[in-house]
C-alpha cells in the first residue's frame, strides 16, 4: 500500500497547561460529527510524533528505543477512507492496514462498550515488548507500559487542545482486538482512545 502523506503539524500557541488538565475529561458520548485530517494528524504527532532533528519523539521512551505502535481506526475523518491505517512517524504518513469502517468491531472486542462506535476515530496504541526488552531485560516491560501512558496523556491533551474529547479504554479482549485492527504478531494492543466531538 502507498503511503499517505500528512499535513505538516506545527506547534500552536495553544493554550496554557493549567486550562488542559483542567478542561481533560473522559467523554463516553459523542456528536456525529466529522474530525478534519488535520486533527487526526495532531492527534497521531501528540501520541509518538517526531519533534526535532534527531528523530526523538513527543513522549518519553527508555534508552529511545520506541517500542509503541500506533494504529488510527478511521470512521469519520474527513479526506480519509474508513479503515485501520498505522502511523509511521519518521516519514510523517499513515499506511492503509485494513479497509472499511472497524469502530463497531473494536467496540464489540471492548467487552461491548458500544459507545466506541459513536467516536469519530479510535487511536490504538500497541507495543512490541522485544523493542524495549532487548535492552532492558524485565524491566523493559514496566518501561513499555510507562510509554504508554505518557503516550495516551499526550492524546488527551492534545484533543482538549483541538477542542475534542477522548477517553482511554484499557477493558478488551487483547485477542479481538488485535485481529479487528490487524496487528503484526509481535505487537500487543495497550489503549484504545476513542476521540471526537462532545454530544452537547
Amino acid at each position: 500500500m502507498d503511503l499517505i502523506r500528512l499535513p505538516q503539524t506545527e506547534p500552536s500557541p495553544g493554550q496554557p497547561l493549567e486550562r488542559l488538565l483542567a478542561q481533560r475529561r473522559c467523554e463516553r458520548k459523542y456528536a456525529r460529527r466529522s474530525v478534519t485530517l488535520a486533527n487526526a494528524t495532531s492527534l497521531l504527532w501528540a501520541a509518538q510524533g517526531v519533534s526535532n532533528a534527531d528523530d526523538l519523539r513527543t513522549a518519553p521512551s527508555a534508552g529511545a528505543l520506541h517500542p509503541m505502535e500506533i494504529y488510527l481506526a478511521a470512521g469519520d475523518v474527513n479526506e480519509l477512507l474508513p479503515g485501520i491505517y498505522r502511523y509511521l512517524p519518521i516519514d510523517g504518513a499513515i499506511r492503509s492496514v485494513a479497509e472499511g469502517d472497524r469502530r463497531a468491531a473494536l467496540a464489540a472486542g471492548a467487552l461491548g462498550q458500544a459507545w466506541l462506535a459513536d467516536a469519530a476515530l479510535i487511536l490504538i496504541i500497541a507495543a512490541n515488548y522485544e523493542h524495549s526488552t532487548w535492552k532492558h531485560g524485565r524491566r523493559g516491560i514496566r518501561y513499555v507500559h510507562m510509554e504508554a501512558g505518557h503516550v495516551a496523556q499526550n492524546v488527551l491533551l492534545m484533543a482538549a487542545t483541538l477542542d475534542l474529547r477522548a477517553a482511554v479504554v484499557g477493558a478488551f479482549d487483547d485477542k479481538r482486538v488485535a485481529s479487528v485492527t490487524e496487528l503484526a504478531g509481535d505487537q500487543t494492543p495497550l489503549y484504545l482512545l476513542p476521540v471526537g466531538y462532545p454530544r452537547n
